[in-house]
């Protein structure tokens, strides 16, 4: 059996922290000699923000030795890599032949694995629609040892329970992958200033239909007639000939590898409703910029710049809520919401607001309608607002993003995804002795 570790575990809201014991397999070998044991996560990079990839008194699989590219069809822009790749990697080697991840979330210390375990996102969604898209096929090792492949057309049950699955079927260990063919790393960016939500929700329903990728920032704060305002973020791939002369010379460039960083935790008193509305200007500030032409690496991964900013939040830790609702009656839904928050007292930080396309999957997240991300330091009135805030959710139709939620029950979970039925017959059909196993899945009845 390789030797494990206990160690304390979190996602990337560094709530909440458990001891695990953490093995770091090298070898599919490591990986089957795990399966003698029962409770076990994958995990990757662990930027899922809640408990999706700790195990609370059992055992986490850190497959990030799993990174290596195995096959490359330039023609086709396909790649069959293993499963602990990163799309940091992938850009790294890629961008400069002119090849970028088809769907990019807000970052890129993702791995592919935990992209098909929470089906990723991003600024596109209405275009591109989540990681699936872009997903030929994987294989999986299941609890009863077989290693299998998944694809819509070869065990397709598989294939779609995965996508969102949060990573509770099997360890995938190789995916095969489309990549975007592109001219440049750059991003032809318009940035909208927005007085209110009437403002915002016409805007997108206008230039959704004019740009690939948008994005806004909303102040949570803001009340009565300056509800909803904010930037809004357009951006289109830049091509070749779009671009100025002074970036022509480099038209494919990467980004940098060395950044700032929080090298500790800040104290919890940091962020508080003065600090925010000093915040929350800033922000408006530098989203509202006029720079034309934007570099991948601003335009998609902005916080990527700062290593370990999830420190900022302090040691009691954060949660990113991130909800989408249907579009029918959304400002009035919508303008609820935000009063909630704004009446909270729970210091609302770094949101962002979209309009996603159609959904598609089991568990997986994304549905027509409007979304909001939401960072909440981790307080002792917070899971209470926020049981009001599910409430809320559930009554205007919608649900939660299960690869960043840490406080849904599961009652809540169940209505919200009525499909749960579903996804568990596939669980108990490829691993009736529940052998993986998470945080997540016993707080949502995932087994």
């Amino acid at each position: 059996m390789l030797p494990g570790k206990k160690t304390t575990v979190a996602g990337w809201g560094n709530f909440p922290m458990v001891e695990s014991i953490e093995v770091k397999p090298a070898s599919e070998q490591d990986i089957a000699e795990l399966l003698t044991e029962k409770d076990i996560v994958p995990r990757g990079l662990g930027r899922s923000y809640g408990d999706q990839a700790i195990n609370q008194g059992r055992y986490v699989a850190t497959c990030t030795k799993f990174n290596h590219f195995l096959s490359w069809n330039e023609a086709e822009g396909i790649l069959e890599c293993q499963a602990g790749v990163s799309l940091e990697e992938i850009i790294s080697v890629f961008a400069p032949k002119g090849w970028l991840p088809m769907i990019c979330p807000g970052t890129k210390f993702v791995t592919i694995g935990g992209a098909i375990a929470n089906d990723i996102h991003g600024k596109a969604h209405h275009i591109d629609g989540s990681f699936v898209n872009c997903v030929i096929s994987f294989t999986i090792l299941l609890a009863d040892g077989r290693t299998v492949t998944a694809s819509r057309t070869e065990n397709s049950d598989l294939f779609w329970a995965n996508f969102g699955g949060l990573g509770l079927l099997g360890i995938i260990l190789t995916a095969t992958i489309r990549l975007r063919k592109i001219e440049t790393t750059y991003f032809k960016q318009k940035s909208v200033k927005i007085k209110n939500l009437d403002e915002m929700l016409a805007a997108l329903e206008k230039y959704d239909h004019e740009y690939n990728y948008s994005v806004a920032w909303i102040d949570a704060l803001a009340k009565g007639d300056n509800i909803g305002r904010g930037v809004l973020t357009l951006g289109n791939a830049a091509s070749l000939a779009d671009l100025p002369e002074k970036l022509k010379g480099d038209p494919l460039k990467v980004h940098p590898k060395g950044k700032l960083s929080v090298p500790f935790f800040m104290p919890n008193f940091t962020l508080n409703g003065l600090t925010v509305r000093i915040l929350n200007k800033l922000i408006a500030f530098v989203q509202n910029s006029p720079k034309v032409f934007v570099h991948y690496e601003k335009f998609f991964f902005p916080l990527d710049a700062i290593n370990n900013w999830n420190r900022g939040y302090g040691k009691r830790g954060f949660i990113q809520y991130q909800f989408v609702i249907p579009e029918a009656n959304g400002k009035e839904h919508l303008t609820t919401i935000l009063n909630m928050i704004a009446d909270s007292g729970c210091t609302p930080f770094l949101n962002v607001f979209k309009k996603m396309g159609d959904g598609q999957g089991i568990l997986s997240f994304p549905f027509k309608g409007y979304t909001l991300a939401i960072d909440f330091p981790v307080t002792k009135n917070l899971e209470a607002f926020t049981k009001k805030l599910d409430a809320k959710v559930l009554e205007y139709g919608g649900r939660l993003y299960l690869g960043k939620d840490a406080m849904l029950d599961e009652s809540m979970f169940k209505a919200m995804y009525p499909q749960y039925t579903e996804w568990l017959a596939i669980k108990h059909k490829y691993d009736p002795k529940n052998v993986f196993s998470s945080n997540i899945s016993r707080r949502l009845g995932l087994s």
